[in-house]
């Protein structure tokens, strides 16, 4: 009597798991990407969900749910049932939003299951066609001869950190401007209204290789393949900068292993796909996945960084 409707559907769930995977799944699944179309996340899901129908036998549906740095989609796969239908492909802001928003309505640990690491990838430093500086440094020097009168876009709060990351090791006052999405950003960027942008290398690569906008730097170490003549922002000037941003699939709490293993299984096997795999790799994505137990593992160490970045005063809480 004391138990909710909700605990026992969980209580079932567990109990029926290996049936349950076996028979999994017999509806559409949904992969909700919890930013705007037209970004990295968005363009990434949905040539995951490509490759992942024929394994599932499913229509395999993504679904944007903007807002509030990913928090509004996150909310909704946090508080649906855990039998598979529901899954939130994210980025690193998943690990970080606990440490820089002011409240969130889940725990990003306890309310959800581990899935699969997607992919790694180099974030861009980038501005538009008809900006003045073609050159991180360039963009340093015209920052500090008019301060916080530059802007920077943004789109999540990993993305948010590499900007803020930039401008403090740089010495430099910039303005940011946060968006819903990498897609409404990039339209600014390109349209001259926005001067500078950090953008995933799968959001930016086709607007770079098309002249709208132009790339001053990578993130990484190493410069990424696909842009081997734009320099890392250390050989830039900005001496010890490395960041890199990364995509993953989670469902709600209390996922079933067996779920969370077959799907982990079929994105292995979606991502070695020769056309696929292709697609990614030719928009600048790292496909290295991980499987649910080693993406937990690497969730734990992201909150040990962030966790420690926080107490060293690297990241700020919004008020």
């Amino acid at each position: 009597m004391l138990a909710s409707r909700r605990s026992l559907v969980l209580g079932a769930t567990v109990l029926a798991a290996p049936a349950l995977a076996q028979s999994w799944p017999q509806r559409p699944v949904r992969l909700i990407v919890p930013y705007a179309p037209g970004g990295g996340t968005d363009v990434f899901a949905r040539a995951l969900a490509e490759g992942l129908r024929p394994l599932l036998g499913q229509p395999v549906l993504v679904e944007n749910r903007a807002g509030a740095s990913g928090i509004v989609g996150s909310e909704m796969v946090s508080r649906a049932e855990p039998d598979g239908q529901v899954f939130l492909v994210d980025t690193g802001s998943h690990a970080l939003n606990p440490y820089v928003m002011p409240s969130l309505p889940y725990n990003t640990q306890r309310d959800f299951t581990p899935v699969a690491l997607l992919s790694r990838f180099p974030m861009l430093l980038a501005a538009g066609a008809s900006q003045p500086f073609a050159t991180a440094m360039q963009l340093v020097e015209a920052a500090k001869a008019a301060p916080s009168t530059i802007g920077f876009g943004t789109s999540d709060a990993a993305i948010s950190y590499a900007g803020n990351l930039f401008a403090r090791l740089a010495d430099i006052r910039m303005v940011e401007v946060s968006y819903r999405g990498a897609g409404p950003m990039l339209n600014d960027l390109i349209a001259g209204h926005l001067p500078t942008s950090w953008n995933s290398t799968v959001a930016a690569l086709p607007h770079i290789q098309s002249g709208r906008i132009r790339a001053l730097g990578v993130s990484t170490k190493e410069r990424t393949a696909l842009l081997p003549d734009v320099p890392t922002l250390a050989e830039a000037g900005i001496a010890g900068y490395e960041f890199a941003g990364w995509y993953g699939m989670l469902g709600p709490a209390n996922l079933p292993g067996a779920i969370a293993a077959r799907m982990g299984a079929a994105i292995q096997e979606a991502l070695r796909d020769a056309a696929i795999r292709q697609r990614l790799l030719g928009i600048g994505a790292d496909l290295q996945p991980l499987g649910p137990d080693e993406f937990r593992t690497f969730l734990v160490e992201e909150d040990a960084r962030w966790s420690r970045a926080a107490r060293e005063g690297l990241i700020a809480r919004a008020q």
